[in-house]
Parts: C-alpha cells; structure tokens; sequence
C-alpha cells in the first residue's frame, strides 16, 4: 500500500487539529461548557495553542534520539499553535472586552499573566507570517532561522502564561512547563552517534 501523498497528509493534520476549535465552539453554541463558559473557550483554546507548540519543540528531540522524522510537518503543527493562540486572542477581546481596546491595552499593562500571554502571542505571529517557502527565500535560510528559533521564547512565555492564569499550583500547569523546559533542555545534550543508532522502521 503505498503512501498517501504529503499534501494530504498535510492537511488531514490541519483538518484533525482544528478539530477540537470546532468542538469547543459547538459546545459553547450548545451551551454545555459549564457554569463558566467564556472562560473555559478562552482557556481550551490557549490550552490546545500550547499542546501544538509542545509538539512543534518534540519535533526536533524525535529525529535525533528516535529517529522519527517528523520534520516536515513542524510548519503545519507551527501553525495550528498559531492557530488557536489568535482564537484565543480573539475570543478574550472579543467576549471579555466587546472589543473596548482600551480596555485591553489596560488589562495587559495591569495583569502579569496577560503581559506575558501576549509577548507570547507577539512573537509567534512574525512566525507564522514567515511560514512559507517565499519568505525562506527573500528572508536566506541563515536569517530565518535564527527569527524561527525565537518558537523556544513563545513556547517558554506560553508555559508560564498558564502558570500565572491559574489562582492555585494544580499539576497541569505544571506538568506543562516542566515538559517544555525538558524539551528544550534536550537540545543542549549531544545526538547519539548515529552508528549506534537503532534503525527505525517506516
């Protein structure tokens, strides 16, 4: 059986990662997200951002200590990260501010965890800007590497983000920052030689 061709299994990704936005939506027009449901859309969807950017930090960790090369869809999980920290961006100014920018401007100088959430939110959307072959080469490989390297910045600024949203210390949170400082701390361990490498089968 021969595999299906990377497009479409570029999109099955998209389609299946947006798929819980679709859920959260539904159940918000259905009116079971609970007794607060603004706030559980607004925190399902910076929730799932900060799962694709996890993912996204594996991607690198996987090739060289597992051998699973999962390289080349990094820019789809990239952008559905992306994805759902605009919804839910927009789902905080639209449904806690009705759009009142001033508020929000306010809100962000006042409220640390907001601060933060939105330095996340300011350097993933260059990234996601320059997510594409054109800008890979109008921008040379070298520089829009280093501008792409600035992920570890908003996965880091997104892990606390969700730290400081919550009133206690519950694990999740937690689990969640610990799992990304580990991701990152691996890429400052040498890769195992590859002769020593177990072969991976496709």
């Amino acid at each position: 059986m021969t595999r299906a061709p990377l497009q479409l299994r570029r999109l099955a990704i998209y389609v299946v990662g947006l798929a819980p936005a679709a859920s959260l939506f539904w159940l918000g027009v259905e009116d079971r997200l609970g007794p607060e449901p603004i706030r559980a859309l607004e925190q399902g969807l910076g929730l799932w951002a900060l799962r694709f950017l996890i993912a996204c930090l594996a991607v690198t960790p996987l090739r060289r200590f597992a051998g699973v090369d999962l390289l080349r869809f990094r820019r789809a999980l990239g952008l559905l990260a992306f994805s759902y920290a605009f919804l839910h961006l927009a789902a905080y100014v639209a449904l806690d501010f009705g759009f009142d920018w001033a508020a929000v401007s306010a809100d962000i100088v006042k409220r640390p965890y907001v601060t933060v959430g939105m330095a996340s939110f300011a350097i993933l959307a260059p990234l996601a800007a320059t997510s594409n072959a054109a800008a890979i080469r109008r921008m040379g490989g070298k520089a829009w590497a280093k501008l792409h390297r600035l992920v570890y910045l908003a996965a880091l600024a997104a892990a606390a983000h969700f730290l400081l949203v919550v009133k206690s210390w519950p694990a999740e949170p937690l689990v969640y920052a610990g799992l990304t400082a580990a991701l990152l701390l691996t890429r400052l361990a040498p890769a195992p030689s590859r002769r020593r490498r177990a072969p991976v089968s496709a």
